[in-house]
């Protein structure tokens, strides 16, 4: 994947970390791609062995030179991935955060039964982690003109069924996100969300009867057709370059239209 010739890479020369691809069809991998064929490098980070197997080989096809073990629960691990990063780079100029987990029980049923542990769970992985992530990221960035992105869904703002204490958990992140926008501002950080409409991804896979979910997206959204994981990808790149250098504390959609939709 490579849309722009060498003398016209706009991000030729920037650095990008890369947190949470799963495999080939992640989100975070569609945004790593197009940030390469913009000129980015790269540096991914995987928890545990089954991951690392997906995901090396995908960092290994962008040239990456950082694929680093990280759990996003643990501040020594997050300390080392960062402690890489100015090493080896000596400054970020953007941070893809792409992470969210909830017990499987706990997207089904009744939102009200979800037991403390889950919900804290949930917030930790889901929400908190971009908060610490940012924290370590700002010393890295400042003076660059950085940008900090991550991905939430419309079930931040809408009851979705089967997606429960994760809309909960997303509605904290977008809220989130404008208050490190509000703190970062001062530093020419930028802070956005990205809201996906359905598309296929190993996380889709663990929300029930979410088959269902994309056929009837498709017959109901505006445009009559469901996003592709390019789309998003395409849009953390323009955020990410000059046409993004002015976007901060905003979710922006890439749904088809759904989100405008009384359904």
């Amino acid at each position: 994947m490579d849309h722009f010739p060498l003398s016209l890479k706009p991000l030729a020369g920037k650095k990008a970390l890369i947190v949470g691809v799963a495999n080939d069809r992640s989100l975070a991998w569609a945004i790593a791609e197009h940030l390469h064929a913009a000129g980015c490098e790269l540096a991914f980070t995987y928890m545990g062995d089954t991951l690392e197997r997906r995901v090396r080989p995908l960092a290994e096809s962008v040239s990456s030179k950082l694929i680093l073990p990280m759990n996003a629960q643990s501040d020594a691990e997050m300390d080392s991935v960062f402690a890489r990063v100015k090493s080896e780079w000596n400054g970020l100029d953007f941070l893809i955060h792409s992470i969210a987990f909830a017990n499987r029980e706990d997207l089904e049923g009744r939102f009200i039964d979800t037991n403390r542990e889950g919900f804290l769970l949930s917030m930790d992985v889901s929400a908190y982690s971009l908060v610490a992530l940012s924290k370590r990221a700002e010393p890295l960035m400042e003076g660059r003109e950085a940008a900090i992105i991550t991905l939430s869904y419309i079930g931040a703002t809408r009851v979705v069924q089967n997606y429960n204490v994760m809309g909960v958990a997303k509605a904290t992140l977008e809220a989130t996100v404008r208050y490190l926008a509000n703190d970062l501002g001062p530093k020419k950080i930028r802070v956005n969300a990205i809201s996906a409409g359905p598309v296929k991804t190993l996380a889709a896979a663990g929300i029930r009867n979410f088959r269902d979910m994309l056929s009837k997206s498709e017959e109901k959204v505006p445009l009559r057709e469901n996003i592709e994981q390019s789309d998003v990808g395409a849009l953390a790149a323009f955020l990410c370059g000059p046409g993004g250098k002015h976007i901060t504390g905003t979710t922006m959609m890439v749904d088809s239209g759904a989100h405008m939709m009384g359904i």
